[in-house]
């Protein structure tokens, strides 16, 4: 526009616009361009229509530049996805506050937009992601689980462990779909099934499943043939089974229980939680920690002067927390998903042995009894071939233990190992058959048929040693050992009760997966 418009040199405050053609003064207030244009078009039809076509693709890269809101519609639907935060977020009058500030001019759509088209959209972009991802997969490992909502809607929950192309270790949730019938072990083995295939997952590079003891879904693994792996957190969770420890963990909770509204607590007692593992120990390790305090505030008052507990309740508390404390170190760390664990079963299992759960001559009787019924606790459910096969073969492949806790199978073991690894290496080659007479096959229609030549040595070799994909394959055990998150109940809060089940799955895959 400037190209013909100025100002005179003796218009030192440039007030006055001036045609530069026919020398007019055209009344410009602010640098309004309005009044220029229009001059153009009334005496210079010509400059007019090259000014009007250089001005709106100027407009249009600028309307780009300042008004970027497809991007924070985005941005805003990952906050939602990734924060687990409800639809209604983006109708709360803090929340659009402070998207004004950031940007005057975006108006920000209602929850309806982003719970029918925006969160369905990127459910959909991510799930492409994913699904190319797993194309790649040589062996997988998965877990499965079963979770009510607080709507007491039933879920089947599916994570698949990989180890990808940069040795990194990945775990992503395919799905946590509404699962109205029977939870027969039957019902859940056809689930999971279709979902492995809706994935694209063969089942010939699963290698097992990680769940917890429920029969159902002991069966379903049973049914489809599929090597399991129980998870050891949950397995050590469950191994104390004893009375007076029940009656014990009851006197606690109503100690707790008088003392949780009370402001004034600066080493506060812990509340149980029952599906949070080690949660019981940690109670009665404060409850001992407490005890003489807790017994003076409520020995001064008649109606809670009946919780005080008797030197009984005391001893078995110590008891319990001889036998129980040092195996809460071993829960937390057996609960990680960023790290391999599974290799650690056999060192661990022989700590209990031989240390940790091995009865002190100055311990109480109830100690040794809790210590004797984790340990034949223990040696039992991990006596299965199938699963002592698997944790022989993980505890090789990792160098920090080898064979050396495997004393009685050495040489089994070393005969199995040696005779996957030739499994292996015959299916890629195998593989490699297959794909090179695929290409022929192509290559033929348009190229006549070539002399077939002798393979040389080199080609029957991957470019993958062999022993790291030994490695890679049994490294998934250790993955598989990793817990799944309760993002469902992070998803259907009690501000998103009334969520449908589509939207459940893709608000947890996105969340799990982001």
């Amino acid at each position: 526009m400037w190209k013909w418009f100025g100002y005179l040199r003796s218009d030192k405050l440039q007030v006055s616009v001036c045609c530069k053609m026919c020398q007019r003064v055209v009344p410009a207030s602010s640098r309004n361009t309005s009044n220029l244009f229009h001059h153009l078009k009334q005496f210079h039809p010509i400059e007019y229509s090259e000014a009007v076509s250089k001005e709106k693709p100027m407009q249009q890269t600028q309307m780009a530049a300042f008004m970027p809101y497809d991007k924070q519609s985005k941005a805003v639907t990952n906050f939602l996805a990734k924060d687990m935060m409800p639809f209604s977020t983006v109708e709360n009058v803090g929340f659009r506050k402070m998207m004004s500030v950031n940007d005057p001019r975006y108006e920000l759509p209602g929850r309806k937009y982003f719970s029918r088209t925006a969160i369905p959209t990127f459910y959909g972009e991510v799930r492409e992601t994913v699904e190319e991802q797993l194309k790649s997969v040589s062996y997988f490992a998965t877990t499965a689980d079963l979770w009510s909502s607080r709507t007491s809607e039933p879920y089947l929950s599916l994570t698949v462990d990989f180890i990808d192309q940069d040795w990194k270790l990945v775990s992503l949730c395919l799905q946590m779909v509404y699962f109205p019938e029977d939870h027969t072990g039957k019902a859940i083995a056809a689930r999971l099934t279709d979902a492995l295939a809706s994935w694209g997952l063969s089942e010939d590079r699963r290698v097992c499943i990680t769940t917890d003891s429920g029969t159902n879904i002991i069966k379903a693994a049973e049914l489809n043939r599929w090597t399991r792996l129980q998870c050891f957190g949950h397995r050590l969770n469950s191994a104390v089974k004893d009375k007076r420890v029940d009656r014990t963990a009851g006197v606690c909770i109503r100690v707790v229980a008088a003392f949780s509204y009370s402001w004034k607590q600066k080493h506060k007692l812990i509340s149980e939680t029952p599906t949070r593992w080690g949660s019981r120990q940690q109670v009665v390790k404060r409850v001992l920690e407490q005890k003489r305090a807790i017994t003076e505030v409520l020995s001064k008052d008649k109606t809670t002067r009946s919780l005080v507990p008797t030197w009984q309740d005391v001893d078995v508390l110590e008891s319990i927390d001889a036998a129980l404390s040092p195996l809460l170190q071993f829960t937390n760390a057996s609960s990680g998903e960023s790290y391999v664990s599974v290799s650690f079963l056999k060192p661990v299992m022989h700590l209990f042995n031989t240390s940790i759960l091995k009865e002190a001559k100055d311990e109480t009787q109830l100690t040794k009894t809790i210590k004797t019924t984790v340990m034949g606790y223990f040696n039992e459910k991990y006596d299965v071939p199938a699963m002592d096969d698997l944790i022989d073969m993980a505890c090789l492949v990792d160098p920090r233990f080898r064979l050396q806790y495997t004393q009685e199978r050495r040489e089994y073991i070393k005969e199995r190992a040696v005779l996957e690894m030739l499994k292996g290496e015959r299916a890629v080659v195998v593989r490699e058959e297959e794909s090179r007479e695929e290409a022929m096959e192509d290559a033929s229609a348009a190229v006549p048929p070539a002399k077939k030549t002798k393979r040389s040595l080199p080609s029957f070799f991957p470019n993958r040693p062999t022993v790291e994909r030994e490695l890679g394959n049994y490294l998934l055990h250790m993955l598989t050992m990793t817990r799944v998150f309760s993002t469902g109940g992070n998803v259907v809060t009690c501000k998103r009760a009334s969520l449908k089940p589509d939207n459940v799955d893709q608000l947890a895959f996105l969340a799990r997966n982001l």
